[in-house]
C-alpha cells in the first residue's frame, strides 16, 4: 500500500469539498487490488451482506467485515482516517452538527465502543454491470447521524458515486470518516 503524499491529501480534501467525491489513484497495487477483490468470496471473515436493491439503496452488494480485519483493511483504515479527520469535521461544523472526531483513529474506535459500536464499519463492494448505489444512511448507534423527519448526511454518511477516470478507467468509491472502498472496473 502507497502513502499518498500531503499534497495529494491537499487534492483529495478539495475534491471532497468540491465534488463529494475523490479517488486515490494507486493507493493499492494491482495485487492489491486483487487480493482484496479475492476476500469478498470468503464468507468467514464478513459479518453481513446487504443487498442494495432489497433495501432501496440501489443495485449490486456490499459485505461489512467482522474482527479481526484483514490487515490490508486495517492499515487503509487507520491510514487514511487521519487525513479524513480534517474534513469530516469541518462538514460538521458547516451543518451545525456540535461533534468533532478525534485525530487519531483509534480514540475514535474507542468512543464508538464506549457508545456499544462495537461492530466494525469497513466494507467491501460488489458491483456488477449497471449497478449502482444511491445516497442511503446507515443506522448503527448514536453516534451517526440521523433524523426521522430529514435526511440528514454527516461524516459517518457514506457517499457512493461512479466516475470514469481521466484514463478511462470506472471506479466507484465510498470515502467517509471510518470507511473507504474503492472498486475499479
Amino acid at each position: 500500500m502507497s502513502h499518498p503524499a500531503a499534497t495529494i491529501w491537499t487534492q483529495i480534501s478539495h475534491d471532497l469539498d468540491a465534488e463529494g467525491n475523490a479517488i486515490i489513484k494507486g493507493l493499492l497495487s494491482p495485487d492489491e487490488c486483487d487480493r482484496v477483490r479475492a476476500l469478498y468470496e470468503k464468507e468467514e471473515i464478513f459479518r453481513s451482506r446487504v443487498v442494495m436493491e432489497r433495501h432501496g439503496f440501489g443495485r449490486g452488494e456490499y459485505k461489512y467485515f467482522r474482527y479481526p480485519l484483514p490487515d490490508l483493511i486495517a492499515e487503509l483504515r487507520t491510514s487514511i482516517y487521519p487525513h479524513l479527520v480534517p474534513v469530516a469535521n469541518v462538514w460538521n461544523t458547516a451543518m451545525g452538527v456540535d461533534s468533532r472526531y478525534p485525530a487519531q483513529h483509534a480514540a475514535y474506535i474507542e468512543r464508538c465502543h464506549q457508545a456499544g459500536q462495537d461492530k466494525p464499519t469497513p466494507l467491501l463492494l460488489k458491483y456488477g454491470a449497471g449497478d449502482y448505489n444511491c445516497l442511503h444512511q446507515d443506522i448503527y448507534g448514536e453516534l451517526v447521524p440521523a433524523s426521522s423527519d430529514d435526511f440528514v448526511v454527516g461524516a459517518e454518511q457514506r457517499l457512493h458515486r461512479r466516475r470514469v477516470c481521466d484514463d478511462g478507467t470506472e471506479a466507484a468509491y465510498a470515502v467517509a470518516a471510518d470507511r473507504c472502498a474503492v472498486a475499479e472496473r
